[in-house]
């Protein structure tokens, strides 16, 4: 039986330098739900043009999803979408078989505080075709003096607008002052809670700022404390009947289709399209670290 897991969060870098936290993958806990990459980036201040600059790369098995709590990204995808994301909204793209795109600060921008995660497609959807959604506006309302913004599925009689392909949970959690109470839980769910400011205290446990807690299926609850100011995030979901495999850029079902994408990129062959108006270079695909056939 699995039991509660604290996941530390590792220092990695996106771009052009920006340092993010990194909590999936791990190695204590590959995926929670479908949810298979989490990285907290901010809050960040910088000078104008210091700030979030990737370059063209490609993604094939999953769904980006983008949280912006802090600044402004611009967000350009080889479909030919321009869109400028702002504080409360979400950019959903799906790679499908291939897409590729870029992010970068806006022009003058000095700050950011955003959350990034991936959705692995499940396998029979993975080569699905490529899209893009923005979301202006989700759900948000208040709960004594916790605000609550739902991301991604059903909570508390909410449902959100974003699309998704997996059960699936996400929830973004401010707290306006001092707060405690039960959150209901899907037995069926395995979830994970990380502060992204401040610290909480989860069914007694302390954790603090990029500190994931995973907790595995069959909870139907779980207390949490929050002092003023903490913002939260709980995502969660039905856990995967199998565990892709996540190297770079790309979630994949078997090493050959990985290692098909990692070639095409290189080989610029037309799968991953072209990003317009960006002024850089792609980012160099890492090779395999595995026997390719």
């Amino acid at each position: 039986m699995q039991t509660p897991q604290r996941i530390p969060p590792r220092k990695a870098e996106i771009g052009d330098g920006m340092a993010v936290a990194r909590t999936l993958p791990s190695r204590l806990q590959r995926t929670i739900g479908a949810w298979c990459f989490l990285d907290h980036a901010g809050p960040a201040t910088f000078a104008p043009g210091q700030g979030l600059r990737v370059g063209p790369h490609p993604h094939i098995g999953l769904q980006t999803f983008t949280w912006m709590l802090e600044g402004q990204v611009l967000h350009r995808d080889s479909l030919g979408h321009v869109q400028m994301i702002r504080p409360g909204q979400v950019n959903l793209m799906t790679s499908g078989h291939g897409i590729s795109h870029t992010e970068e600060s806006a022009p003058g921008e000095t700050r950011l505080d955003t959350a990034q995660l991936w959705i692995a497609l499940p396998e029979a959807l993975s080569h699905m075709e490529p899209d893009f959604q923005h979301y202006p506006e989700l759900p948000r309302w208040r709960q004594g003096g916790l605000e609550q913004t739902l991301l991604v599925g059903d909570w508390l009689g909410y449902t959100s607008p974003v699309e998704i392909h997996s059960p699936l949970l996400g929830v973004d959690l401010l707290a306006q002052q001092d707060v405690a109470l039960r959150l209901p839980l899907e037995r069926d769910f395995e979830y994970g809670l990380m502060p992204l400011t401040g610290q909480a205290k989860v069914n007694g446990e302390a954790l603090d700022a990029d500190e994931l807690l995973y907790l595995p299926p069959g909870q139907d609850s779980l207390q949490l404390q929050l002092p003023a100011g903490t913002r939260a995030l709980l995502i969660g979901g039905e856990p995967l009947p199998s565990t892709p495999t996540i190297w770079w850029n790309f979630v994949g079902y078997s090493r050959e289709a990985i290692a098909q994408a990692q070639q095409d990129w290189e080989s610029a062959n037309g799968r991953f399209g072209q990003v317009d108006g960006f002024d850089g270079p792609p980012l160099v695909a890492p090779r395999v670290p595995w026997a390719v056939r």
